[in-house]
């Protein structure tokens, strides 16, 4: 048997449970809404493009003659700069 008090504390809890449960389940649901909607969207299809065309450089004219520049361990240096006007 039980005391009016016990009752009604006991009904307090059931509200307290299920005032949590409501709450993280409204939670759980924002969370999961707000992520989807600050990711970015997929791709909606994937289209072929066509191959970029190769930069053709005249290089007989581009650079002189390299001059190698020996160095103590007998690897050669070698520049050139190319300058597309």
């Amino acid at each position: 048997m039980t005391t009016e008090a016990g009752g009604g504390r006991r009904r307090a809890w059931r509200w307290a449970v299920l005032v949590w449960a409501v709450t993280v389940a409204v939670g759980g649901g924002l969370t999961l809404w707000l992520r989807e909607s600050a990711e970015p969207p997929g791709p909606s299809r994937w289209e072929e493009a066509p191959p970029a065309p190769l930069l053709q450089l005249d290089t007989s004219t581009a650079c002189p003659p390299p001059t190698p520049l020996p160095t103590d361990d007998g690897i050669h240096a070698y520049s050139c700069i190319v300058t597309n006007d």
